[in-house]
Formats: structure tokens, sequence, C-alpha cells
């Protein structure tokens, strides 16, 4: 019985291919290229037909979309102060991203955040935006300067520091999703009836927004911290 737990478990955790594009020797498509295309498909969509009638008084659907972008945009408001708007796209952009990636599981699908590759994507796409963001307002003489900054003995702490932070926002996300999806796997596995839907309202809604949240906090900081 614990053999078929394990085995069932690690068969969960795989990202299965689902098809290959016939390029060259072929290239494969996993299970989590699909589940992206897949969210890349319904905020694309969402954001065509939601959007494009937009009201001066807002009603029905508006209004829910223009509570959940005045959130944000407060969010990064409260933060950034006067450079919001310039970073607002893309942490808005990965805040929905992430918010539908996390929860995903509860309409049967394996959520793409499980996969370290796509965590160390969005980490290194963060740590670039930092960077950017430093380099942007300071130039690269102020970005530079930053390494040897309050003391120039630092100098090391900080160029390990390059490497940590998105190491760092890459395990945390990627740590958490997993371990939620096991939980989960292992109750559907045990008591497969009632128990599972009760703590999936935990496990797969509230702890993945949860960590859409700190991802995008911990992100802004780091913004913040380089534009100072």
């Amino acid at each position: 019985m614990e053999n078929k737990f394990q085995q069932e478990i690690l068969d969960k955790l795989q990202s299965h291919v689902v098809f290959n594009i016939p390029i060259g020797g072929g290239i494969p498509v996993t299970e989590t290229v699909v589940v992206t295309w897949l969210i890349m498909l319904i905020l694309i969509s969402f954001s065509i037909i939601f959007v494009r009638n937009f009201k001066t008084i807002p009603t029905g659907v508006q209004n829910i979309i223009e509570i959940i972008v005045e959130g944000i945009n407060n969010f990064l408001k409260g933060i950034l102060g006067h450079e919001w708007k310039a970073f607002a796209p893309y942490l808005g952009t990965i805040a929905l991203y992430l918010s539908l990636a996390n929860i995903i599981s509860i309409f049967g699908f394996t959520p793409p955040t499980k996969d370290l590759n796509v965590t160390a994507a969005l980490s290194i796409m963060s740590i670039i935006i930092v960077v950017g963001a430093s380099i942007r307002f300071k130039g690269v003489g102020g970005w530079l300067n930053e390494f040897k900054e309050p003391v120039p003995i630092i100098l090391p702490m900080k160029i390990l520091e390059l490497f940590i932070r998105p190491l760092s926002l890459c395990m945390r996300l990627f740590g958490n999703i997993l371990g939620s999806f096991i939980i989960m796997e292992l109750l559907k596995i045990a008591i497969p009836v009632i128990v599972p839907a009760v703590f999936s309202i935990y496990f797969e809604i509230f702890d993945g927004l949860i960590q859409m949240l700190i991802f995008i906090f911990l992100t802004t900081l780091f913004i913040k911290e380089a534009i100072e």
C-alpha cells in the first residue's frame, strides 16, 4: 500500500509530455506548458471580452474588474510611491497569472507553479526587473556603487545577494505550492470523498493566493530598495 501511494504521488509530480511539435527531432510540450497556455488564453479572453465595453459609470462585471485593478494599484502605491505606474503592468500581470496558476488545481488541472522551471523563470524575470529599475533610476554607475555600500568590504556579500534573491523567490513559491499539491493528492488518495473538498479551500485557494501575494510583495520590496 505504501509503495502504491508513493508511486501515485511521484506520477502526479512529474510533468508529462502531452504532445510533440514536429520540428527537427520533435519539441516535447509538457503538461506545464499546456496549462500555462490555457491560463494565458483565459486571461487574454477575459481582457478582450470584459474590458472593451467599459462605461463611465461601472456596473456588473466592470465593478469587480475595477475593484481588482484598484486594489493592485493601491498596493503598489503604498510601497513604491510615485513610481508605481512604471511597474504596475508587470506586477499586475504576474499577480493575475499566479492567482490563477496557484488555484487551477480545483478545476482538475495541475498547477504550473509546482514545476521548478516555472517558478525559476518568474524569479529570474523579477530580478531582471529589479536590476533594470536600479539602472534606470540611478544609472549604471549608481547601480555598481550599490555593491560597495555602505563599506567596500561587503562587495562579495552584495554579489552573492544578487543570486540569492531569485533563488529565494523561486524556492519559496515552488516549495509551498508543491507542498500543498502533495498534501491534497495524499488526501484524495486516502479519503477520496468529502475531506479533500474541505481542505481544498485552504490548500488550493487560500494558500495559493497567499503565495501570490508574498511573491508580489517581495518583488515590490526589492524594486523599492533598488530605486531608493
